[in-house]
């Protein structure tokens, strides 16, 4: 597919933060941008459709004259909380998927990129990885996301439709939310524990170089039939976030850390007090398995095969994210 005029594309989870973002970028390529969310609200597209996808079947007339799909929309990762059965995972990422990839064949659609999440492959443990780790995962939130990307190949292969799945690590920019806002939040608040350097791996991507990754998965060739790992190639500790995140917010950093036996046992009594009250704790053992893990990635088919490269690094995003957190009309992302 070659680098387009202006086309129109139809985005799915429009209103989230990556889809704001993505919108947005595209408005300023000068393309038309068709907006698909669950709820009305303003945004930077040129018309809006209103679908809860999985729930509701799609409107008629949601794939007319629509040249690309970028489909971000789904249920997201849900860690330590019981209540989210696998049927749900598999209406909204898988079903959702399969109805959208259905109706843009049918309407001749061109192009379609997914966004999938690095959750559906099997976490790397210590070893920092590239798009050739393809473990099957663990959880049903990772098979849903593989099952999805398996019919998003599938379609591809059997209608000549150009397709490609974005495996994204986690994503930073202005308007973040998530685990990464509630660190924030937490350091600033003096709440956050001085965590000891466990010289973990960690990986993530700014928005706005995942936004130019999703632009060549739809418009290069090379990008047809594949799967991409997308991160800015920089892991960080979670000390060293913590290091960076206060010192954008002019909060000076302790010069002792929490023992690590002393976060073993906090954890041993987070475990204990979720079972006697059957309720999740704040801190447990899954919690400091997470926070002193390593979830390492490298983009080095999308690198090689697209020519694409991170412009930005979370230091780089720090001063803009902290900005819009004290300003939230402050713009989200910028196109590049």
């Amino acid at each position: 597919m070659a680098d387009p005029g202006q086309r129109r594309y139809l985005v799915t989870g429009a209103r989230g933060f990556i889809g704001a973002g993505l919108c947005r970028a595209l408005q300023a390529r000068g393309q038309l941008v068709r907006a698909v969310s669950r709820h009305p609200g303003l945004g930077h597209w040129d018309e809006s459709i209103h679908c809860d996808l999985g729930a509701e079947s799609l409107p008629t007339e949601l794939m007319d004259d629509v040249d690309g799909v970028f489909h971000l929309a789904g249920i997201a990762h849900v860690q330590d909380i019981a209540g989210v059965p696998d049927a749900v995972y598999q209406r909204v990422n898988v079903d959702a998927t399969s109805a959208l990839l259905d109706a843009a064949a049918q309407r001749g659609v061109t192009g379609f990129v997914y966004f999938s999440s690095i959750k559906a492959a099997a976490d790397p443990g210590p070893h920092c990885v590239d798009e050739s780790w393809n473990e099957p995962p663990s959880d049903a939130y990772g098979r849903s996301k593989r099952e999805a990307e398996q019919r998003v190949l599938a379609v591809g292969q059997a209608t000549g439709m150009h397709v490609c799945n974005l495996r994204p690590c986690l994503v930073y920019g202005p308007g973040v939310k998530g685990n990464l806002a509630r660190m924030i939040d937490a350091i600033e608040r003096g709440t956050f524990p001085p965590l000891p350097e466990f010289n973990n791996q960690r990986s993530m991507v700014g928005l706005n170089d995942l936004i130019e990754a999703a632009w060549l998965a739809m418009n290069n060739r090379e990008a047809n039939g594949r799967t991409y790992i997308v991160s800015d190639g920089k892991p960080y500790s979670t000390r060293a976030l913590f290091v960076a995140i206060s010192r954008a917010l002019g909060k000076p950093v302790p010069g002792w850390s929490i023992p690590s036996c002393v976060l073993r046992a906090g954890a041993a009594a987070g475990d204990l007090a979720a079972r006697i009250t059957d309720r999740p704790m704040p801190f447990s053992s899954a919690v400091l398995d997470r926070l002193r893990g390593s979830a390492c990635y490298r983009s080095e088919q999308l690198t090689r095969q697209l020519g694409w490269h991170p412009r930005q690094t979370f230091a780089d995003a720090l001063p803009l994210i902290i900005a819009a957190r004290q300003s939230p009309h402050t713009s989200s992302v910028s196109a590049h």
